[in-house]
């Protein structure tokens, strides 16, 4: 019998793979306990919908991505730290104070998990964070770290 997998089997296979497995399997456990159903006619066709689908939300979020990683690369955060003598910093900046700052200064909703910061910005100056927008679209946020 063939079966459409509606979640990952270890020992059969991925969710939206067509498999062939014995009949007793099927109807005892498989279906049963939600894990696939039998492949007719009408459910193949309903899978070839579901992944088109599932194919044109992909594309409509790189796009999105891609849109979002231009804006940002057009423009600049600054982000203010304390000083004391001798330019000397206290404190660092981390992705949490940087999201914030792009929130309020480009109105742009940004996960600080999303930001890729080797180590947190102890200096002033310019810095330039990787943001991982999509598996696919990487953006360089421009950061300047001034004296409060």
């Amino acid at each position: 019998m063939e079966v459409i997998l509606l979640e990952d089997v270890r020992t059969l296979g991925k969710k939206g793979q067509i498999v062939k497995i014995n009949d007793g399997y099927a109807r005892n456990y498989v279906i049963p306990k939600k894990l696939g159903i039998e492949a007719t006619p009408k459910n193949l066709n309903d899978l070839k919908l579901q992944k088109k689908r599932e194919e044109k939300e992909a594309a409509e979020e790189l796009a999105m991505a891609k849109e979002l990683a231009a804006t940002i690369e057009d423009k600049s955060v600054t982000v203010y730290m304390k000083t004391g003598e001798g330019g000397r910093t206290f404190g660092t900046i981390s992705t949490k104070e940087v999201a914030a700052a792009v929130k309020e200064q480009l109105g742009l909703e940004v996960d600080k998990k999303k930001m890729k910061l080797d180590e947190p910005i102890k200096t002033l100056g310019t810095h330039i964070i990787a943001l991982k927008l999509h598996k696919d679209v990487t953006a360089k946020l421009t950061v300047k770290v001034v004296e409060k």
